[in-house]
């Protein structure tokens, strides 16, 4: 098949910020591209050929828009599987495949998944509610502290919490939930895996991801990792291994956990374009993007390799701040060496949303880590 600047088109469900940096390779390229996406300001709206409002969780919204086009991707996990199957049934490519997603999206069946295939990971107990939980902790089954995780429709921190005493159960909502056992850990890691149809398969480097206390959202993504090569080496290994298991194509972002005795634990999976990987844009010879669509394209991967250091500083609305978004200082970063605003396009701000990214770029890990550290404190996303 032809894909570039023919009547191929690409669908993607979402039209969040991930789609609007993989719109941009499917630019490059020349790509025809229609959006899915909920929201009349969807990021994605701007950098697509075709751009569609609706319900990704509606079959027959998902089924319309799948039959239009010839490879259909997403960027966000919340989508109608049952839509997704028939589409593939009916001959409409969908990478990763419906399969692979159904045994993702629910974080309780993908948790019993990795105990099934050998994958090292935390212990836990999967409940339908917070009431058959609480019983659990009664009966001495669970010991606090813990981590509370809804097993669907969480993102960016929300729908997970630490339970550390008794009433903090208080205000959990009354959903299927897990509970993991606290992992006495000293990394969280990330490694991305990229596999097209034909087997092709490859990792980018370990990242090190740095947590912010509160929010339990992502401030910093560190590559290459700042561990052991034994380790990085092991962590890779590993997410090969959950990479065949799952026999997805497209993207797959592993995170981790590195203990105190230097085992790593599979926290959970994405099977999209992942925060963890936006440093990739600058810092790599093939960014995260690129190497997602070669990949439901089945065409050759592109070098995962690193050319330069990278950090990257997630952009998040400050707290105590609602409307419509200012970024404060962009002009003043803009001035330093090897750094590289990435402004995702919504237009409302609230605490910790998401709201862009910053890479910095260096020869030297440590003088990169600080340029981060200078940026964080320099750019405020605030309103009006």
């Amino acid at each position: 098949m032809n894909y570039f600047s023919s009547d191929f088109k690409l669908g993607i469900l979402g039209g969040g910020q991930l789609g609007k940096m993989l719109l941009s390779d499917t630019r490059k390229f020349d790509i025809q591209t229609y959006v899915l996406d909920p929201s009349d300001e969807a990021p994605s709206k701007i950098a697509c050929n075709k751009f569609f409002k609706g319900d990704l969780m509606d079959y027959e919204t998902v089924y319309n828009f799948g039959k239009q086009v010839d490879v259909l991707t997403f960027e966000i996990e919340l989508v109608n599987l049952e839509a997704l199957t028939q589409l593939e049934n009916e001959g409409v490519k969908v990478y990763p495949s419906p399969k692979t997603l159904k045994g993702i999206q629910n974080k309780g069946i993908q948790k019993a998944f990795y105990t099934e295939s050998n994958i090292p990971t935390a212990a836990f107990l999967r409940f339908d509610s917070p009431e058959q939980l609480q019983k659990s902790i009664g009966n001495n089954e669970i010991t606090i502290p813990f981590v509370w995780k809804c097993t669907e429709f969480g993102y960016d921190g929300n729908g997970v919490k630490v339970i550390r005493q008794i009433s903090d159960l208080d205000d959990l909502p009354n959903v299927e939930c897990i509970a993991e056992t606290m992992v006495p850990f000293k990394n969280e890691l990330a490694v991305i895996v990229v596999r097209n149809p034909s087997g092709e398969i490859k990792t980018y480097p370990v990242v090190e991801m740095e947590f912010h206390p509160e929010a339990n959202q992502v401030e910093y993504v560190i590559c290459p990792a700042r561990i052991d090569e034994k380790v990085a080496e092991k962590a890779r290994a590993i997410a090969l291994n959950v990479s065949e298991k799952f026999n997805h194509v497209g993207l797959l972002a592993v995170e981790m956990f590195q203990t105190n005795e230097d085992e790593i634990l599979v926290n959970e999976v994405a099977p999209r374009p992942h925060n963890s990987g936006h440093y990739s844009i600058e810092a790599s010879y093939t960014s995260q993007f690129e190497n997602h669509l070669r990949a439901i394209l089945d065409l050759p991967l592109g070098n995962t390799d690193s050319k330069v250091a990278g950090v990257m500083v997630n952009l998040v609305g400050a707290e105590g701040f609602s409307g419509d978004v200012v970024y404060e200082n962009i002009e003043t970063i803009l001035g330093w060496n090897g750094v590289t605003p990435h402004i995702y396009g919504k237009k409302q701000t609230r605490p910790f949303r998401k709201m862009g990214h910053v890479t910095i770029v260096n020869e030297d890990m440590t003088e990169a880590r600080k340029i981060a550290e200078k940026v964080k404190n320099t750019i405020k996303v605030i309103s009006i």
